[in-house]
């Protein structure tokens, strides 16, 4: 199948790489000279004979929503766009509209895998019309894990739904990482406890909380013994927030996600104020000695 790929990134570059192994044609585009199969978005419409299906892989937010406009004005009725980023699902329905008053399919594809995509498969949620998505399925076919065909992809519902999915699937894995990262400091804590990689190495196999993010953290902590490396500095990419936004509108109770969201906040502060502000307290009502910063600084 021809397939048209907008972003070469650290995902799009392996994807395309990934759906070439499968013996799909795929020209890609991206800003960048060295990357790029085409210099413009114009010259991958050209390329590719109607009808297309174009997979954009860019970040979220104002760079997607730029790049699905213009592809509304150089693609044809009949043509499909595939938003596999990270969009909100709320934007899927204007983005859908947009292509649709153009006679331009959509749809929306929550994928999971990172850097681990090429060889292992990505893990893919989509949202769209039956339709389309039986159109896209030979590339779906070849991006998910190889194996049990049941496995690895779902057709999560209309236009949204892969999105939303994908949000949900990001907020469990926030919970996940906080959860793993705090046996990690336990272990770590208890001079009982001789090394703590190995205990995570153990549980790799036979355990009930094995997985692939507790693998991993096994395998940092072979490369890095103590993280000693690396800073506690925790950015989050936004699905984490926008679950813990719609767990709200639900009425859903996530306080795990939410404990997990509000801990990467707290790794950015060098000096809580929060703290501060309780061991002002502590010092105010019960006469509790607090630590105080010297004139030196």
């Amino acid at each position: 199948m021809q397939l048209g790929l907008i972003g070469l990134g650290k995902m799009g570059f392996n994807m395309r790489e990934r759906l070439r192994a499968g013996d799909h044609e795929v020209v890609g585009y991206d800003p960048r000279p060295e990357v790029t199969d085409v210099p413009t978005l114009a010259a991958l419409a050209e390329a590719l004979p109607a009808p297309r299906t174009v997979w954009v892989m860019v970040p979220s937010g104002e760079v997607t929503r730029t790049t699905i406009a213009d592809l509304a004005e150089v693609l044809e009725p009949g043509d499909l766009v595939i938003d596999g980023g990270n969009s909100r699902y709320t934007e899927d329905g204007l983005h859908a509209k947009l292509l649709g008053d153009k006679g331009i399919a959509f749809i929306d594809a929550g994928v999971s895998g990172g850097i681990w995509g090429l060889t292992e498969g990505y893990g893919l949620m989509v949202g769209g019309s039956d339709e389309d998505v039986a159109r896209a399925m030979p590339i779906f076919d070849t991006l998910r894990p190889a194996g049990e065909q049941a496995d690895g992809f779902v057709h999560a519902g209309p236009v949204g739904a892969g999105h939303f999915t994908k949000m949900v699937h990001n907020g469990v894995e926030y919970a996940l990482m906080t959860a793993y990262a705090e046996g990690y400091e336990m272990l770590a804590a208890e001079e009982l406890v001789k090394d703590p990689q190995a205990v995570y190495q153990a549980w790799t196999n036979g355990t009930v909380v094995r997985s692939w993010l507790q693998q991993l953290l096994a395998k940092a902590l072979k490369e890095d013994p103590g993280l000693d490396n690396l800073t506690g500095y925790t950015e989050d990419s936004g699905e984490g927030r926008w679950t813990v936004e719609e767990a709200i509108r639900l009425r859903v109770p996530v306080p795990g996600i939410a404990a997990s969201l509000f801990a990467r906040f707290l790794s950015r502060q060098e000096d809580s104020p929060t703290m501060k502000a309780v061991a002002a307290l502590r010092n105010q009502f019960g006469g509790h000695a607090v630590q105080r910063i010297s004139e030196s600084g």
